[in-house]
């Protein structure tokens, strides 16, 4: 806790008496520098392309306690050190990292009159130090790119903007967004205003509509995502759902998933960063719609929906509300988008609606407030909490978020913004938004289930004890620096939401000791909280979010991101020297543990954990016990509606919202999604995303050739002829005695193999041998069978092609890192496999369509440049497996035939994971992170935290 005493401050380079904050220690020790309390270690940070041995990048002897991770340690030199690597401005330490932005800190807080002595601030400096390097919360990444450099200390990582029915405010929309983009953040615009395409211009003509702007915008964060050197942009467009083009907004992603389809099943290269997906237009931001109580209530009773005029707000059209909720929920169940923002609920706990309505959010939906704003994100690592008995340690958690909000509001005062508009409002309001990671984690390791009561009681207890302490400060700090410049003109709102947040912790239900502890504490906050309010109002508008804390996430070594739950039981652990080894998670032997299991029983989970990646049948594992290891996929995946529930939980307890998405299976129906949406707005939530997993990869059963059939329709009704066409058998054509081959040693996850690839002199890939453990093994017989399959079916004439897309992501053990340059990381021996094979014998625009790249096409693609350009050529005589191969050419079966196309189901167990990009960065499958991605390997995010 902090005390507010009598102090002085310097200002302008005047003396002036003043209040400042009294520190006490927390973590450290007076006298002692918290670094000389830690074991420090070097290390060797060095990517080498394992085939050539080129390095990619090379760090060798930089500094980082003993019990940080490699994954971790690596992260953060390769992403967050600063200067030129090879010169002696480059920082080696984490020392050198953390004193760099705590420096800026400290001295901002004394020059400000923070602080009430320098003391005080020698306190702050050690506390914030010590809580870093231990990985105890983070600051967003902006704070680690820019504080103490000579770039602009730019601390935000998530803006709005505003467009107004203008040209001139469009085209400072889309400029705007391009540096906001080339600074590494992400920023989202409700395009409401815009009159619509029913509308009349003033000049007699009529209206583009919003959806037209929206293609200038797109292409233009396309190329900045290209360029740019921090990670790829990241938007989100709004739109409300009583605009008159709501429809068209609403079906314009789906619409252009379907050309992706189109474009790919014709051999154009659609991947993620591919020459021709330029071509596709709005695929560069996240869409959301407003929706609006009026309208849920008309979708609950079925009544007709008024569409209204931008400019005189009269209702141009009516339409039935079920259905356009209906054509919501299938868009979202075709390609994932759009999204639902729901208005009149962010509004309710809208803290300063005296200055403005909120009307769009960040990329990632957590961030809603003000036009032309932003907000610094940090967040907590709640595991670091869970004691060794098993207890929440409260009090060090009041007194971290305590100093956490302290320096966040520091951070504003020294900040720099990308336009003066969003500089004012910024520093008038000064959002802050502290939020946590590892939560699922931590549940897991206290024996509660993600989706059960105790789970979200837990979690409810966490997000109110940390709002009801960040807003306590906020007060405190107004009575020292003062209240945020617009509190007066919102005075009576602020404080309306305030007594909101305490009335909702007056009514969370506790179920054990746990959360119990933990709600009585929050009562307290609360209480102190509404008592400082009204003496000395709030520094700060807004306090709290839930980010998807992608990258620094990574940094704390956390298991899992935001609110999420774990996304699997076993990942990866990258090792000193290079390479990894699957482990099980830490977190289930504790669970194990308090949950009354013996150390051999512990022993024998986790092994059969280690083997079958899920807890069903495991020995001596009771079955009502499943629930507590349930994870976001595989053999027990948490129900879509866990999801919704956890985050109504803790949406109470929240200035703004959560980045989430809710997953849904394959199976799900447009039903279900339809369900999601209402049951959203329901249980308070102010934003929602929802993924039907697979939904960007397979494609229900189609027919394809629509001009073709479309040709061939008679021109005038005739009898029709019946045509009787015999499709051609293949023959098999076999590989002659003496025949080119290429033999590749290769290593999965530890797993040592070799592949022989044989092909025919001049017609391409006829046979593969594949040879792994001792000979007579059962691995060894199975490998030796498929490698018989497969040759068979190549001589057959299946194209190698089709064998790719079948087993490419095909997920089983041993997985992992592999020494193949080109495939960094591989699902299983499958996998990697058939991605090499089609590096080797197909030809660039096919493996494009299939999102397989060789290390030098990813680092053209990441220079911007054209990747074709450096694959090397294939001779399409080599290919000609394609079509049948046999003695003697055989007529092709006739092209008004349809092709049908149909969901690979070996795809259908991926679920989102299978449909995440490949990072641009290291060419590693991202995983998702909230409602973004992130990148395992080096730290990239797809997102704006």
């Amino acid at each position: 806790m902090t005390e507010t005493v009598n102090g002085t401050s310097t200002r302008g380079g005047k003396r002036a008496r003043a209040k400042g904050l009294k520190m006490k220690r927390i973590f450290t020790t007076a006298g002692t520098h918290p670094y000389d309390q830690i074991t420090w270690e070097r290390r060797d940070v060095v990517m080498t392309n394992w085939r050539d041995g080129s390095i990619n990048f090379e760090q060798r002897g930089v500094e980082f306690p003993e019990f940080w991770s490699v994954n971790a340690a690596n992260i953060v030199t390769t992403k967050y050190f600063r200067g030129a690597v090879g010169t002696p401005q480059r920082e080696w330490s984490l020392k050198a990292l953390v004193d760099r932005v705590v420096g800026v800190y400290t001295r901002t807080g004394i020059e400000n009159g923070y602080f009430a002595t320098e003391e005080d601030a020698e306190i702050f400096d050690h506390e914030l130090k010590h809580a870093l390097v231990h990985q105890l919360f983070s600051f967003n990444s902006p704070v680690w790119f820019n504080v103490g450099t000579q770039s602009p200390q730019q601390v935000s990582a998530c803006f709005i903007l505003a467009v107004d029915d203008q040209m001139e405010s469009i085209l400072d929309w889309y400029k705007e967004e391009g540096v906001i983009f080339k600074g590494g953040s992400g920023s989202g615009v409700n395009l409401s205003r815009i009159r619509s395409s029913k509308e009349l211009l003033s000049s007699g003509g009529t209206a583009s509509g919003p959806v037209s702007f929206m293609r200038g915008a797109d292409a233009s964060a396309g190329t900045i995502k290209s360029g740019g050197a921090t990670r790829r942009a990241a938007k989100m467009v709004v739109l409300d759902v009583d605009h008159p083009d709501i429809e068209e907004f609403i079906e314009t992603k789906a619409r252009e998933e379907d050309k992706i389809r189109a474009l790919r099943d014709a051999g154009f290269d659609m991947d993620l960063g591919g020459k021709d997906i330029v071509s596709v237009q709005y695929q560069n931001a996240n869409n959301s719609v407003r929706v609006s109580d009026e309208f849920m209530r008309a979708v609950e009773n079925g009544d007709q929906f008024g569409l209204r005029a931008r400019l005189t707000g009269d209702i141009l059209e009516k339409v039935d509300a079920r259905g356009l909720f209906r054509k919501m929920a299938q868009a979202a169940w075709e390609c994932a988008d759009p999204g639902v923002q729901y208005d009149d609920t962010i509004n309710d706990w809208h803290t300063c609606p005296e200055t403005g309505r909120i009307t769009a959010s960040n990329p990632c939906s957590e961030y809603v407030h003000l036009d032309n704003s932003s907000c610094n994100l940090a967040s907590i690592n709640l595991l670091k909490f869970l004691t060794d008995d098993d207890t929440f340690d409260i009090q060090n958690f009041v007194k971290l978020t305590e100093l956490i909000i302290t320096a966040m509001d520091i951070s504003i005062t020294f900040a720099d913004f990308p336009t003066e508009k969003i500089a004012e409002t910024t520093r008038a309001y000064r959002q802050l938004g502290i939020g946590y990671a590892n939560l699922g984690a931590l549940l897991m390791a206290t024996g509660h289930a993600y989706d059960s009561d105790g789970g979200r009681a837990i979690a409810g207890a966490i997000t109110s004890l940390m709002t009801g302490t960040s807003y306590r400060r906020s007060a405190e700090l107004a009575g020292i620096v003062g209240p945020y410049d617009g509190y007066q003109r919102n005075a009576e709102p602020h404080k309306r939401v305030m007594r909101k947040h305490a009335a909702a912790n007056d009514d969370l239900r506790t179920v054990d000791a746990m959360d119990r502890a933990i709600h009585a504490e929050a009562s307290k906050q609360w209480a102190d909280c509404l008592r400082l309010g009204d003496k000395h109002g709030y520094r700060n508008a807004q306090a709290s979010l839930l980010a998807p804390t992608g990258t620094i996430g990574l940094m704390m070594d956390c298991d899992t991101t935001g609110i999420e739950p774990d996304l699997a039981l076993v990942k990866f652990k990258k090792l000193v020297g290079g390479g990894s080894m699957q482990i099980v998670n830490q977190t289930i032997p504790r669970a194990l543990r308090q949950l009354g299991y013996q150390e051999e029983q512990v022993e024998a989970i986790v092994d059969y954990i280690a083997r079958n990646s899920h807890v069903v049948d495991a020995p001596g594992l009771r079955p009502e016990h499943y629930e507590v290891f349930d994870c976001a996929m595989g053999e027990r995946a948490i129900a879509p509606m866990g999801h919704v529930r956890m985050m109504a939980a803790t949406q109470p307890f929240l200035s703004g919202a959560i980045s989430k998405t809710v997953n849904l299976p394959e199976s799900a129906s447009v039903d279900d999604i339809e369900q999601v949406y209402l049951e959203g707005w329901k249980l308070g939530l102010k934003a929602l995303a929802v993924y039907r997993d697979n939904c960007k990869v397979g494609q229900p059963l189609s027919v394809a050739g629509k001009k073709t059939e479309k040709a061939e329709e008679p021109v005038a009704a005739a009898e029709p002829e019946v045509k009787v066409i015999e499709v051609p058998r293949p023959t098999r054509r076999r590989m002659p005695n003496q025949r080119p081959s290429t033999t590749t040693r290769f290593t999965v996850g530890g797993a040592k193999g070799y592949m022989t690839a044989s092909s025919y002199p001049d017609d391409g890939l006829g046979e593969v041998f594949l040879k792994m453990s001792k000979q007579g093994s059962t691995l060894a017989g199975v490998m030796d069978a498929f490698s018989v399959a497969i040759s068979i079916g190549l001589q057959y004439g299946v194209p190698l092609e089709t064998y790719a897309q079948k087993f490419v992501n095909m997920r089983f053990e041993p997985a992992g890192m592999t020494d193949d340059p080109d495939v960094r990381m591989a699902q299983s021996v499958m996998d990697y496999i058939f991605r090499r094979l089609a590096l080797d014998h197909l030809p660039y625009e096919d493996r494009a369509a299939l999102g397989i790249f060789s290390a030098a096409e990813r680092s053209a693609q990441q220079r911007g440049e054209d990747p074709a350009a450096l694959a090397e050529p294939v001779d399409t005589a080599a290919l000609a497996q394609s079509a049948p191969i046999e003695e003697k050419p055989t007529p092709r079966p006739p092209t008004n035939l349809p092709t049908l196309t149909r969901v690979d189901p070996l795809e259908s167990h991926q679920g989102r994971t299978a449909d995440a990009p490949l990072c641009m960065t290291c060419g590693t499958k991202m995983r998702p992170a909230g409602s973004c991605y992130v990148c395992e390997g080096c730290g990239s995010t797809s997102g704006c935290s």
